[in-house]
């Protein structure tokens, strides 16, 4: 047994969290050595991604983190041993994170849980939720648009990320922080 999954089991106030770089690739992804998907820790084997998707889905991990790491372009284009480990993870966090939902390891509801309530119970911030008198922070998204990711659309000032040409569904058109957009 997983040991958060046991000191939940025997109460105990643990929680487990998991990055999106983790749960959705695997050592695989890597290549020819691509420096962009040199992470900290390192990707791990297939069966060790699909063990992050079960404890996910049983709760025994409680959040979905973004990584963020970001690097800039002169510390990743080098040789994979020389390259820093890091990539920006804010921007891809929720579409990467769909395709657990399209996987059909969780369910949306359980995905905005990771995300965003749990975080927020956690820390005890009064976000993460829809309730009179919390900050209004809001993700307006279309679930189902696909798209390309490219990474020059990115606004980190770094771009080096390891979904970089991917495939992605659900893409997010408005952020609201404390009922200010900043982002559309």
């Amino acid at each position: 047994m997983i040991p958060s999954a046991r000191a939940k089991r025997d109460g105990l106030g643990v929680t487990c969290g998991v990055t999106i770089n983790h749960l959705t690739l695997n050592e695989n992804d890597i290549g020819d050595y691509r420096t962009f998907l040199k992470l900290r820790p390192a990707l791990a084997p297939e069966e060790e991604r699909l063990s992050l998707a079960r404890a996910l889905a049983d709760g025994i991990i409680d959040v979905i983190v973004s990584d963020h790491e970001g690097q800039d372009v002169e510390t990743k284009r080098l040789p994979f041993d020389e390259a820093k480990p890091g990539a920006v993870g804010l921007e891809t966090l929720l579409s990467a994170a769909l395709r657990q939902v399209s996987a059909g390891h969780i369910t949306l509801p359980r995905l905005w849980r990771t995300l965003s309530l749990r975080p927020s119970e956690i820390l005890r911030l009064p976000t993460g939720r829809l309730r009179k008198g919390a900050p209004a922070d809001l993700v307006r998204f279309a679930p189902e648009e696909p798209y390309v990711l490219e990474p020059s659309s990115l606004r980190s000032k770094c771009r080096n990320t390891p979904f970089d040409q991917a495939r992605f569904e659900g893409r997010v058109k408005m952020t609201l922080v404390a009922g200010a957009i900043i982002y559309q």
